[in-house]
C-alpha cells in the first residue's frame, strides 16, 4: 500500500511513463522519478543507429549500456522493440531484415537484463513473430514479453476499414502460438470516450494476463484547477481493472508536462478503492491456489480455525437459524431441547447456541462432538472458563458416537467450497442416527453450482506450481480452492448437486451425475469450471457464495476450480457441455468431469486417480 503518512486505504498504482527516444536517457529517468513514476518505457535502440544487418552490419548496435547502472536497467526500464519490424511480411527481404533486427534487439534486451520487452501487434497475422519470441523465452531469455494491442481495435469504428478486426483475437492467436506461457502478458491501450468497450468485452479482458493499461494523455481533460483528470467512463474502466494487479503507462505523442498524471492515478487508487470487509480479508489471496481441506483425516490447525472464526457474518447467520429453530419449541414444555453441535471445532457454533439460549431465556442441553484432540483441548478450556461447564463435551467421530439421548437439533459447519466436498453428506448421514425423527438439521439443504471460466492466470499457475512428484496430468485433475480475481465467467452458474438432511431414505446414495449445457455469448478460451454452493440453514435463512446471491461480507469460503489440461477455444454462440460425477468407494469420495462440447475430451480424474477425499 502507498502510505506516506496517510492511514487511508488505497490501491497501489504502479505508474510508468512512455518516453520516445530521449536524447539523454539518464536525465530522462531522473526527471521521471522526481515526478513519482516507477518505470519508463522507451526504445532500446535509437533511430541514429539504423541498421542494415543482411549485408554490412555495423559494429555499433545502440547507445552504450554504461549510461545506466545494471540495477537501473534491470528495475526501471521496459524496452520497446522497433515498430518497423515485420517478420510476417510477405516480402522476403523485409521479412529477413526484420528477423535480423528483432533477434539483435532481443539479444540486447537480454544483455541489459531489463525486466520486460514491449512489442506492438500491427497486423492480424503474427505467426513468425510468435515463433521467434517463444523460441527465445524457451532458450533462456528471462524477461517478460508485453504484447500491446488497443482495447478496442480502430477498424471497428473507422468507416474506411475494409475489415473489422478484434484486438482480443490478435492477442489470443499470438499467446496460443506461445502455448499460454506465463511470461507473456498483454498491454491494453485505453480507447477514447466515443469508442469504449462493452461490459462483456471488459469482463473478458479481466480474464487475461493484463500487465499494464496504456493511458494516452489525450484522454485527460482539464478540471477547474487546470489539472488533468479522466472522464467518469475511463475512471470506471480503471476501477474494473483494479481487481487485478495491473500497472499504468502514461503515453503522449508530443512533449508534455508529466508532473500531474502520476499523482492523479495515485488519487484514483484511493478514490476508487473498495474498502470493505471482503477486500480486507482476501488481500494477498487473489488467484492463490489452495488444496481443499481433508478434515476427516487431517486435523485442522489453530490458524485455520482462527481464520474461519473471523467470519462474523457466517456465525451471525447460523445464530439466526438456531434462534428461529429454538423459538418454535413450546414455551410450556417441561423438557429442555437437546442441541448437538457435531464437528464443533473450537466452539463458535456452541457459543451461538448458548447465545440463543440466553436471548430466549430457555434452557438448552448442549453437546459438542469433536474428534480433533487439539480442538477438544480448547473446548475443555472454554467449557470450564467461559461456559460454566454447561456443555457436554464428546471426543469422538460423529459417525461412530453413541449418545445417551437423541437430539432435537443437529448443528454442523461441515460445508466446503463446493458444498459437499468435505464429506458433509457422509458425516451427517452417519450422525443422524442420534437425531429424532422430528428433529431438525442445520443446515438442512445445500446445492453446488458450476460455471465455465476463462482464467489463463489459474491455468499457468497450476503448471508453474507443479511439484516434482506430480505429473502434468495429475495437477490438472485436481480441484483447487481459489479466490478468483483474474478470470472471466463465460456463462451464469447452473445447479449441479443437492443434498438434504436428515435423509431418512432406506438406501442412502450420495453418488451423483449430471450433464450441463452453457451458452457462450462471445468468443473466448475455456480453461476450466468454477464451483460454488449455497445452503439453507433453517427455513429461509441462507448462506451463499453463488456470484449472484453471495451473502454480503461473508468470507468463509472461496470458490473451487476444476481445471482443464488443455484450454479450448470457444466461438460465440457455441454450446459448452460438461458431464460431472460424484463417485465413492468404501474409503474415498471423488469427482470426475468430462468436457463434451465444443470438443470431446477424456474423463478427468477417473476412479479418483489424482484427487480424492478420504473417508477415514
Amino acid at each position: 500500500m502507498d502510505g506516506e503518512g496517510d492511514s487511508e486505504k488505497r490501491k497501489r498504482m504502479s505508474c510508468g511513463i512512455y518516453i520516445s527516444c530521449p536524447p539523454q536517457i539518464k536525465s530522462a529517468l531522473e526527471t521521471c522519478f522526481q515526478c513519482g513514476y516507477h518505470f519508463v518505457v522507451t526504445q532500446l535502440t535509437h533511430p541514429n543507429y539504423a541498421r542494415e544487418l543482411l549485408e554490412n552490419p555495423p559494429p555499433a548496435i545502440g547507445r552504450t549500456d554504461r549510461i545506466l547502472k545494471g540495477s537501473e536497467w534491470s528495475r526501471l526500464v521496459v524496452g520497446e522493440l522497433n515498430k518497423t519490424i515485420d517478420v510476417d511480411s510477405e516480402v522476403e527481404h523485409i521479412r529477413e531484415q526484420s528477423k535480423a533486427l528483432l533477434l539483435q534487439e532481443l539479444g540486447l534486451a537480454s544483455h541489459l537484463s531489463i525486466p520486460a520487452v514491449l512489442l506492438t501487434l500491427e497486423n492480424p497475422v503474427n505467426t513468425q513473430l510468435a515463433r521467434i519470441i517463444y523460441d527465445k523465452i524457451l532458450s533462456g531469455y528471462d524477461y517478460g514479453i508485453w504484447v500491446t494491442v488497443p482495447m478496442v481495435h480502430p477498424s471497428r469504428f473507422c468507416p474506411l476499414a475494409d475489415e473489422k478486426h478484434e484486438s482480443w483475437q490478435w492477442w489470443d492467436d499470438f499467446r496460443t502460438y506461445c502455448h499460454y506461457d506465463n511470461r507473456i502478458g498483454v498491454v491494453l491501450e485505453m480507447p477514447d470516450i466515443n469508442h469504449m468497450p462493452t461490459t462483456a468485452e471488459v469482463d473478458r479482458w479481466i480474464g487475461e494476463p493484463v500487465k499494464a493499461l496504456v493511458v494516452p494523455a489525450s484522454l485527460f481533460l482539464l478540471n477547474q484547477y487546470n489539472k488533468p483528470v479522466l472522464p467518469k467512463a475511463h475512471q470506471e474502466l480503471i476501477k474494473r481493472f483494479m481487481t487485478i494487479d495491473v500497472q499504468y503507462i502514461i503515453k503522449s505523442d508530443t512533449e508534455m508536462d508529466i508532473t500531474h498524471y502520476q499523482g492523479y492515478l495515485n488519487f484514483l487508487g484511493k478514490k476508487l478503492y473498495t474498502n470493505d470487509t471482503t477486500s480486507e480479508f482476501v488481500q494477498g489471496c487473489e488467484d492463490y491456489l489452495q488444496n481443499p481441506l481433508q478434515p476427516l483425516t487431517e486435523h485442522l490447525e489453530a490458524n485455520i480455525y482462527e481464520v474461519f472464526e473471523k467470519d462474523q457474518v457466517k456465525y451471525d447467520t447460523y445464530q439466526n437459524a438456531i434462534y428461529k429453530a429454538l423459538e418454535t419449541w413450546p414455551k410450556d414444555s417441561k423438557v429442555d431441547p437437546v442441541v448437538m453441535v457435531v464437528g464443533a471445532g473450537r466452539g463458535p457454533l456452541v457459543q451461538a447456541v448458548l447465545n440463543v439460549s440466553y436471548t430466549l431465556h430457555r434452557k438448552v442441553k448442549v453437546y459438542a462432538v469433536e474428534k480433533n484432540p487439539y480442538a477438544v483441548n480448547t473446548l475443555m478450556d472454554r467449557n470450564r472458563n467461559e461456559w460454566n461447564s454447561k456443555v457436554t463435551l464428546v471426543y469422538c467421530d460423529m459417525r461412530t458416537y453413541e449418545p445417551p439421548e437423541k437430539a432435537d437439533i443437529l448443528v454442523s459447519e461441515l460445508l466446503g467450497s463446493f458444498g459437499d466436498n468435505e464429506l458433509s453428506p457422509e458425516c451427517l448421514d452417519g450422525a443422524q442416527r442420534f437425531l429424532k425423527k422430528t428433529g431438525i438439521s442445520i443446515p438442512y439443504i445445500y446445492t453446488s453450482f458450476i460455471a465455465p471460466i476463462q482464467s489463463l492466470k489459474i491455468f499457468t499457475e497450476i503448471k508453474r506450481n507443479r511439484t516434482l512428484d506430480k505429473t502434468l496430468q495429475s495437477i490438472y485433475e485436481t480441484p483447487y480452492v481459489v479466490h478468483l480475481a483474474n478470470y472471466y465467467q463465460i456463462a451464469p452458474p447452473q445447479e449441479l448437486f443437492s443434498f438434504t438432511h436428515p435423509n431418512w431414505s432406506k438406501r442412502i446414495n450420495n453418488q451423483r451425475y449430471k450433464k450441463l449445457s452453457f451458452s457462450c455469448s462471445q468468443t473466448c478460451v475455456l480453461t476450466g469450471f468454477a464451483g460454488f454452493f449455497d445452503t439453507f440453514l433453517y427455513e429461509d435463512v441462507n448462506l451463499s457464495i453463488h456470484p449472484e446471491t453471495h451473502s454480503p461480507d461473508m468470507v468463509s469460503w472461496f470458490p473451487i476450480v476444476f481445471p482443464l489440461q488443455n484450454p479450448v477455444h470457444v466461438k460465440e454462440g457455441t454450446k459448452i457441455e460438461i458431464s460431472f460425477w460424484r463417485a465413492e468407494s468404501p474409503d474415498k469420495v471423488w469427482y470426475e468431469w468430462c468436457l463434451e462440447s465444443p470438443v470431446k475430451q477424456s474423463i478427468k480424474n477417473p476412479h479418483g486417480r489424482s484427487y480424492f477425499i478420504k473417508k477415514h
